[in-house]
């Protein structure tokens, strides 16, 4: 089955003929090549430009490889030390772009290519080069590959599938597809899974040999246990205010192990860089300005997480909100953590300053939106609580609480909107249309 990606290839023909090398970064495994291949190539084809004048070629492709006179058991990928050989790809791509028509250059994997940035570098001086890449190894997972490319690449992140993207995958009813999302997530290859055993497994194998291996070779990391161990660590915390120093006494305490606060700042900054997980900041709207620490973790794909603590801590409550900011991130939202400083009396009717949380900041251009996650509302008092924060914000932008309860959207006389969690999720519009 073909999934579409419409989000995704709508950001693709924007940005057609930009002057701009299109760079499609991601975690690994999340449908990239696909993205490229086969639902922009697609696209290409059927917009009518001729099949000639869109070259693709697979660096990790045995046949692509025999058209320049290379083998694929020749190269040396780990260590990079036997890349491509550029020279003998440029003679291709001159022996296919003869004229001066525009050409559509489509490179998967193109790390392994030696000197690729210098390569690319060079197409920006071809006008009548159209060039998208996508790479897989840690160097071009980095959220920094664009610098590569002196201010001329144009990034398109690709995540996992939203849950939207996963319902095109089956036939079951909402409510079963997202507990099985909210456990195993949404890489792609996971759709053609049908057992359990399954999934767990290729999560596990993925996390450890593929995701955790590029951090270490990429950074040499010397103890890698203690790279792993803080991936628990965060994966356990997620969606809960931490910090290095937090989790440095985390790890005396609890793993009578010691690990500086830097070292652990460093590493979450590599798992940053891999898209394994993503930092939300602390954001102060009374006082218009970002609090350092603590911050949120969220993982760029709930199944990753889950397996890494062999599928023992399924919350659904922070499951939920993860997928919410996932969601978010996915529509293109900046997404913040938000912090609403008041004055209340306590119970000696004194004045004190309270901190109180709102689950998210969404803002996309002159869009803002503050978004409470509650998984659900049982009580008059628990909504009360929930919107206690909403309550003491006073700009005008749209306030929503997100709920996992069967309820149709409503607007309550402060001007607070709650909505369903399915409302939300599979009507991209949602923030926009509902009251």
């Amino acid at each position: 089955m073909e999934i579409k990606r419409d989000f995704y290839l709508d950001k693709l023909i924007r940005k057609m003929n930009n002057g701009f090398i299109k760079v499609i970064t991601g975690i690994r495994r999340s449908g990239k090549s696909y993205l490229l291949n086969t639902i922009f190539y697609n696209y290409l084809i059927e917009s009518g430009v001729d099949e000639e004048r869109i070259i693709k070629f697979a660096f990790d492709s045995g046949d692509d490889l025999l058209k320049i006179g290379e083998d694929l058991l020749d190269l040396d990928i780990l260590s990079g030390e036997r890349l491509v050989d550029p020279k003998k790809f440029l003679d291709y791509i001159k022996d296919k772009a003869q004229t001066k028509d525009k050409y559509y250059i489509l490179l998967d994997e193109v790390q392994l290519l030696a000197s690729f940035e210098q390569v690319l570098n060079g197409f920006l001086r071809q006008d009548n080069f159209d060039v998208y890449v996508t790479g897989s190894n840690s160097k071009f997972l980095s959220k920094d590959i664009i610098t590569e490319f002196a201010g001329r690449g144009d990034e398109i992140h690709v995540m996992p599938f939203s849950f939207s993207e996963y319902m095109q995958t089956t036939s079951i009813d909402k409510e079963d597809a997202f507990a099985e999302y909210q456990v195993f997530g949404g890489l792609p290859a996971l759709c053609s899974m049908d057992s359990d055993e399954d999934k767990m497994n290729y999560l596990k194998t993925q996390l450890d040999n593929v995701y955790l291996r590029d951090i270490v070779n990429r950074y040499d990391i010397r103890s890698d246990s203690e790279l792993a161990e803080l991936l628990n660590v965060l994966a356990s915390g997620m969606s809960s205010l931490t910090n290095p120093s937090k989790i440095e006494a985390t790890f005396e305490s609890s793993k009578q192990t010691k690990i500086s606060a830097n070292t652990i700042d460093k590493f979450i900054e590599y798992f940053e860089d891999s898209f394994i997980l993503k930092r939300a900041y602390r954001y102060d709207v009374k006082g218009r300005k970002y609090i350092g620490t603590p911050y949120k973790i969220y993982f760029e794909d709930v199944g990753l997480r889950n397996a890494r603590l062999n599928f023992r801590q399924i919350e659904p409550t922070h499951l939920m909100e993860n997928i919410i900011y996932n969601e978010l991130r996915h529509r293109g939202y900046m997404v913040d953590v938000g912090v609403v400083m008041t004055r209340e009396k306590d119970k000696n009717d004194k004045d004190v300053r309270k901190q109180r949380e709102v689950d998210f900041i969404a803002n996309l251009g002159t869009k803002r939106y503050y978004i409470q996650s509650a998984y659900s509302l049982p009580s008059a008092e628990k909504a009360e609580q929930e919107k206690k924060s909403l309550l003491n914000i006073d700009d005008s932008f749209k306030k929503i609480i997100i709920v996992k309860d069967r309820v149709k959207a409503f607007l309550d006389d402060n001007g607070i909107v709650t909505i369903n969690l399915f409302d939300f999720l599979l009507n991209k519009d949602s923030l926009d249309t509902i009251i």
